[in-house]
């Protein structure tokens, strides 16, 4: 009995450090992200800042994104009691700024992860199949990367009419066929390997096959490439705000900010100047992650 209680004892330490191995390991990793990768971590502080902020947006935001605040209101120049100004009908700028986070976030977090999956799937499913399914598929991604993704958005939008949800729909679809080719790009190469020969050779099942041993080693290429769509995300949904069609006028959003800025020649400065400033400092966060993730899992950049 002695020796049992003596083996648990010593079994106690080794338990909790197994438990706490996977947050020291992340907490080693970070920081040596940190510090070989000093623009990516500034990317990522970026991405952070702006959860951050879209998740606060309500308790954070001086005042409501809707709220006028009166007609003495109108056109205030920025100073300490409105940091970003006020617009044409005496809303505060900086309020609208932090809502139009939210939207930012939900457009872009939300036909990226829908693109991303479907796409992945498709390109996953059909390339392993080969012959004349891969053939099929990669004909009409042909067609459709003939046309540039806001082109596709636009006339989307026109057919389904100007919503968030049809904003976002719009998005996936321009840039499923995108996806699909860098995905099977991967695949192709994979799927030759040996091990993939070996579990084909012992009779291991397609989906097996595909989601056991193909897809996780394509997770390294799908995180650069949803980096990267983060940020186009957000700017396919500004440029469709700006041009009209995007999400609907009452919604707070950082094109729809700079469309009414363009429309009143009397607007100051400050009204589209904020909202420019917030979309360029977050795609270009988003860009100087992706380009740091790409680094990191690419063997062929890893030792550059």
């Amino acid at each position: 009995m002695m020796e049992r209680e003596a083996v648990g004892a010593r079994t106690l330490p080794g338990l909790n450090a197994g438990v706490l191995a996977p947050a020291l390991s992340a907490s080693k990793w970070l920081a040596r992200f940190t510090r070989t990768k000093p623009l990516g971590a500034i990317g990522g502080a970026i991405t952070v800042l702006l959860i951050l902020i879209a998740l606060l947006g309500p308790i954070i935001a001086p005042y409501g994104a809707k709220e006028a605040l009166g007609r003495e209101y109108l056109y205030l120049s920025p100073r300490l009691a409105f940091p970003m100004g006020t617009d044409h009908v005496g809303r505060d700028v900086l309020s609208r700024v932090i809502y139009g986070a939210r939207i930012s976030l939900y457009v872009g977090f939300g036909s990226v992860i829908i693109g991303i999956v479907v796409g992945s799937v498709l390109a996953l499913t059909t390339t392993y199949a080969g012959k004349y399914v891969d053939l099929t598929f990669q004909r009409l991604v042909d067609a459709m990367m003939a046309l540039p993704g806001l082109i596709i958005a636009l006339a989307v939008v026109a057919v389904l009419g100007s919503s968030l949800q049809n904003v976002i729909i719009a998005i996936v679809i321009g840039m499923l066929a995108p996806v699909m080719r860098t995905v099977r790009a991967q695949v192709l190469t994979i799927k030759e390997l040996d091990y993939v020969v070996a579990a084909r050779a012992i009779g291991a099942s397609s989906n097996r096959i595909i989601f056991r041993h193909i897809a996780p080693n394509c997770v390294a290429i799908i995180l650069v490439i949803a980096t990267y769509y983060l940020g186009l995300a957000i700017t396919i949904e500004a440029s469709l705000s700006f041009l009209g069609v995007g999400v609907p006028p009452d919604v707070p959003s950082w094109g729809g900010m700079l469309k009414r800025a363009a429309e009143d020649p009397r607007t100051g400065p400050w009204v589209a100047m904020f909202p420019g400033m917030a979309i360029f400092v977050v795609v270009f966060g988003f860009n100087l992650l992706g380009d740091a993730l790409r680094d990191v899992f690419d063997p062929k950049l890893r030792q550059r």
